[in-house]
């Protein structure tokens, strides 16, 4: 195998090892998706671990399906709706009040209905008028900050997490180096795996890992659906959340294409991809699972793996469905110390950011231009400024006081909003959609 060069098809590699890769990219995964209800549950509402892996499974494949199985692609659960979810937590009038968590619950679901709804929406619009005039609203000065402040965004989550055992995160995070720097065949193209695997088995051994949790929890069991359902205060909390996450889904978009060299925007299409993710979120928020959104953390890997395939995230979520089916498993990944996951967040969140910067600069983006400058200055500003103005709140932004409840635009909703909005007013355009396609390459998305 040629360690310069990406796999494209992991076929090549053998059935062993594309299992294997499969298992990474769930790994990868895993941490944050089942973090959504684990943070969701502290609020009051019970979300369930396993109907949150069953529908990440499940949409993933879905999402696979409506991309014509182009686009390597993981969709796990959403960290936007969190506000949402603590804000219907919070509702204590009209036909809430006196309400348990329980029942609470299904309305805050039926709000992720209707924000999935809104993908469509936006996909119709898409198809309508053709990517290249929506995509003329969304150039790299656009999408490269918002890719980087994605990264940007989840990094007090990795030092928070890494922060509880250094020396373990700093051991997850020198495996992974190693193996990606100086690793040779398979060793190379699973660095988080080992990242994972090879610091747990150090806390085995040092007596760091609790199985207490592991012991009490059943080998097999079925997954607690709730049927969702519909108030128009809930749907006004959770379902303009879908604004941030759509302009998330663009910016991971745009950096999976910029990863794997292929533009997954113009083909299968971007409406494709956000009729994949609208509808894989409402059929979990019908059923009982948070909100989807695809995964950075994902990408991370396909960029250290170099491996392309969308086969093995396919494993992946196959996987995913198969382990939802076990609260043991479940508790099993849970007792993987907290300090690991930060210390393997630490490289995978950076990669986003990092795919960003490369973005920007492989669409040659002139920030001697005052335009653009302006653009990107705004951006970053309000993704990061509006954050450490709510005190390092993960969810803080602006909130508005409509239909009797409180709606919060987070600070990476506000930066795409700003961002979009001084692209449409500034004059001097410079950037053309697919203007320059070279070397037979789909991946540019335009050059500055």
């Amino acid at each position: 195998m040629n360690n310069n060069q990406p796999i494209r098809d992991a076929r090549q590699l053998g059935l062993p090892k594309m299992l294997i890769l499969g298992l990474q990219h769930m790994f990868a995964m895993f941490g944050a998706t089942v973090l959504v209800p684990i943070l969701v549950n502290g609020y009051g509402l019970p979300l369930s671990i396993q109907t949150t892996l069953f529908f990440a499974g499940i949409g993933t494949l879905f999402f696979h399906v409506c991309t014509r199985m182009k686009v390597p692609a993981f969709l796990g659960s959403s960290f936007a709706y969190l506000g949402g979810f603590a804000a219907v937590a919070e509702l204590d009038s009209g036909i809430y009040a006196g309400m348990s968590g329980e029942e609470k619950l299904p309305y805050a679901l039926g709000g992720i209905v209707v924000a999935g709804l809104l993908y469509l929406a936006l996909a119709g619009l898409i198809k309508a008028v053709g990517v290249h005039k929506v995509m003329r609203f969304l150039p790299p000065v656009v999408t490269g900050p918002i890719i980087i402040l994605i990264g940007l965004s989840l990094a007090p989550s990795a030092i928070n997490n890494a922060s509880t055992n250094w020396w373990l995160a700093v051991l997850a995070m020198a495996v992974i180096v190693a193996a990606n720097i100086w690793g040779r065949g398979m060793i190379k193209i699973i660095p988080i795996l080992l990242g994972v695997l090879v610091p747990y088995a150090v806390a085995l051994v040092t007596n760091q890992v609790d199985f207490s949790t592991v012991a009490a929890a059943k080998a097999v069991g079925i997954q607690p659906f709730v049927l969702a359902k519909f108030d128009l205060t809930a749907i006004l909390v959770m379902a303009p959340i879908a604004l941030a996450a759509m302009m998330e889904h663009i910016g991971d978009m745009s950096a999976i294409s910029a990863t794997v060299e292929e533009n997954f925007i113009e083909d299968p299409g971007l409406h494709r991809t956000l009729i994949g993710d609208g509808v894989a979120t409402s059929l979990a928020g019908l059923f009982g699972g948070p909100a989807n959104t695809t995964y950075g953390e994902n990408t991370g890997v396909l960029e250290l793996s170099q491996v392309f395939d969308p086969k093995v995230v396919r494993l992946a979520a196959v996987y995913a469905v198969i382990l939802s089916f076990s609260p043991k498993f479940a508790a099993v990944i849970n007792s993987i110390p907290t300090a690991i996951i930060g210390g393997v967040s630490f490289i995978l969140y950076g990669m986003i950011s990092a795919i960003g910067v490369r973005n920007v600069v492989e669409n040659r983006v002139d920030f001697t231009n005052s335009r653009n400058l302006i653009i990107a200055a705004v951006i970053m500003v309000c993704g990061l400024g509006f954050k450490i103005w709510g005190f390092g709140n993960e969810f803080s932004g602006l909130t508005f006081h409509v239909g009797g409840t409180d709606i919060t635009l987070t600070s990476l909703a506000i930066a795409a909003i700003a961002g979009i909005a001084l692209n449409a007013i500034l004059p001097g355009k410079d950037y053309q959609f697919g203007s320059d396609v070279t070397q037979g390459r789909s991946g540019d998305f335009g050059r500055y």
